[in-house]
């Protein structure tokens, strides 16, 4: 018989992300809060939906950090990463020591003993490692310099879990630390040679025999098998880190990083990205799920109080760090706010705080509450960060005086003279046409100035700034910005008050292309879909076909690729029908180049050659 409490609770676990997550995605708070909002619904502390066995589920959803670190891991070349080791070292490394001894005079300023107040030191400077990659990869933030800043700290973070179980012993006050010394077996010396024999081992394992282990698996043809070997390597290893008193999440990221140039690399990517997205998800929705109400009702002052304290005192030393370690502007910003939380080890420390007669339940209790708590706040907290405080951070734009516009007898508007601007202003002026161009930052205002080209400062957002440059006898506009988000308010703004003109906008991919469309833009040109049509046309004759064959499939692919485009335009709003159209048009794509490659070989072959 199958345990129904078991697959109650897992049904319940997976109905709530459904429900939750679409609904936090459409009101813009990303994935991660509708998980843990989910959570806090269905816990026990909430509608009591699932059980109170709330930290046996979290702690089985803790492999999904392990995964999401060897994928990482997976992504990085060694090179790559020791490149990182200043960032790493330095930047991590000062975070958590600066913010350990902030916590600790705080701690010594409410009473506590120093002992308990290092321990609360040590435990609180950690940060949440799936709520702050997840949450910035879906704002693809993870390859900014933000991001790879963030990922340093969170890296060293993982590392330091170490040492700080070594050290939290130490600071027991009943004389636990005998008997903890007595049941470990080893010395420390003898422990941390096994930990160097252990990553060693690894290393080398990875190296040398995971090739042709791998090759092996792949010869059987089926993919449960590969399936079933890349979990039981990445299990295996998390099993081997904890026996020797490593976080598994960092022995899976050295796997990772080990295997980044393997040739099966890409297949194990996806093989194991469903199981972390899963676990992630059950993880996220436990953390909410652990959420006191009770006993955030019975004290809501210092539960808050905490909250803030606990974030505004990380953040502050974060935005310090974040300057000193040349982070700027909106990357100190993002960088900032997204560390500012309580991490997942930190319940694992608690744990192993209280049981070692560290810190008392009573100290432990509310600061789970409130570690869980600031988990729940960064994605509102990045959120807000997004919208309010990065436009305010965007250099000198903000401040300065808009130009006074001379439109003259302009026929068009450019918005926009980045790279993708300049080409197109410089080739309607080279052909006599008179233009106007508007460029928001005025950092690049002033530098194509020095080149002499004619550029006006001003938001082309704002319709009195439009009807100064002319617009109203203007024939065309052009918004040229990568801004996709501004380039729909123009677009739109433009369509409602001036019907009569076209305009001609810059995407970055279909989707936004899609979007512009149907805000009232009359021609979207995406910035890399032309380039990549060309460069695939060579490809086609590098590898033996005629010019003529080349330009014609790539002509056929450009132009059924643009019609599928206004065809999307009118399923925008239904994620489903969206794809399903997608997909299907790739796949009549497909049958379409396929019948024209079918064409009478004879008449090819009379055709001209390569130009």
């Amino acid at each position: 018989m199958h345990d129904s409490g078991l697959l109650t609770q897992a049904f319940v676990f997976l109905l709530s992300a459904v429900v939750a997550v679409p609904l936090a995605k459409r009101a813009g708070l990303g994935s991660v809060l509708g998980y843990l909002c989910a959570g806090a619904v269905i816990g026990p502390f909430g509608f009591a939906f699932v059980g109170q066995n709330v930290d046996g589920v979290m702690a089985f959803a803790e492999f999904g950090v392990v995964l999401m670190l060897f994928l990482i891991g997976l992504e990085l070349d060694p090179s790559v990463l020791w490149r990182m080791r200043v960032s790493v070292l330095g930047l991590g490394g000062l975070q958590v020591v600066i913010t350990s001894l902030l916590i600790l005079a705080a701690g010594l300023a409410l009473g506590l003993a120093w002992q308990e107040s290092l321990a609360l030191g040590m435990i609180l400077s950690m940060s949440s490692t799936a709520i702050v990659l997840q949450s910035m990869s879906e704002k693809s933030q993870l390859k900014t310099a933000a991001g790879q800043s963030a990922f340093s700290v969170l890296l060293f973070q993982d590392m330091a879990v170490i040492p700080m179980l070594a050290i939290l012993p130490l600071l027991a006050m009943d004389g636990s630390l005998v008997e903890a010394t007595a049941h470990s077996g080893l010395s420390g010396w003898k422990k941390t040679l096994l930990v160097l024999v252990v990553v060693a081992g690894i290393v080398v394992v990875g190296r040398l025999l995971s090739r042709w282990l791998f090759r092996i698996i792949a010869e059987t043809r089926l993919r449960e098998t590969f399936t079933a070997t890349a979990l039981v390597l990445v299990v295996g290893i998390a099993l081997l880190m904890e026996q020797v008193g490593l976080s598994p999440a960092l022995g899976t990221f050295v796997a990772g990083v080990v295997l980044a140039n393997s040739e099966y690399r890409h297949e194990l990517e996806s093989e194991i990205e469903p199981f972390k997205g899963l676990l992630l998800a059950v993880f996220f929705i436990s953390v909410g799920a652990s959420i006191d109400f009770a006993l955030l009702a019975a004290k809501p002052l210092l539960i808050i109080s905490l909250v803030l304290a606990l974030m505004g005192g990380k953040m502050l030393v974060l935005a310090i760090l974040g300057r000193v370690f040349g982070l700027h502007g909106q990357s100190n910003a993002i960088f900032t706010f997204a560390l500012a939380q309580g991490g997942e080890f930190a319940f694992v420390l608690f744990t192993f705080a209280t049981n070692n007669s560290i810190l008392p339940p009573s100290l432990v209790e509310p600061l789970v509450l409130v570690v869980a708590l600031s988990m729940v706040m960064t994605p509102l907290l990045m959120t807000a960060n997004e919208r309010w405080i990065l436009p305010r951070l965007s250099g000198n734009k903000a401040r300065r005086e808009h130009d006074v516009i001379d439109s003259g007898d302009s026929r068009a508007i450019v918005v926009g003279f980045g790279r993708f601007g300049q080409i197109i202003g410089r080739l309607l002026r080279m052909n006599g046409f008179n233009i106007t161009v508007l460029e928001h930052d005025a950092t690049q205002v002033d530098t194509v100035r020095r080149f002499g080209h004619q550029v006006f400062f001003g938001d082309a957002g704002r319709l009195d700034l439009l009807e100064s440059a002319g617009i109203s006898q203007a024939e065309l506009i052009v918004i040229a910005i990568d801004e996709h988000s501004r380039a729909l308010q123009i677009v739109s703004l433009v369509r409602r008050h001036y019907p009569q003109i076209r305009i001609l906008a810059r995407a970055r991919a279909r989707r936004q292309a899609a979007e512009l469309l149907r805000a009232g833009a009359d021609h979207v040109e995406r910035e890399t879909f032309r380039s990549a049509l060309a460069l695939g046309r060579e490809a086609l004759c590098a590898l033996g076909y005629r010019a003529y064959l080349a330009r014609r499939a790539a002509e056929i692919f450009r132009h059924r690729d643009e019609l599928n485009v206004y065809e999307l335009r009118d399923v925008l709003d239904d994620e489903t029908a969206f794809f399903n159209r997608a997909r299907q048009h790739a796949e009549d794509l497909e049958k379409l180049m396929q019948e024209d490659m079918q064409l009478d070989t004879e008449s090819r072959e009379k055709s001209w050659g390569r130009d």
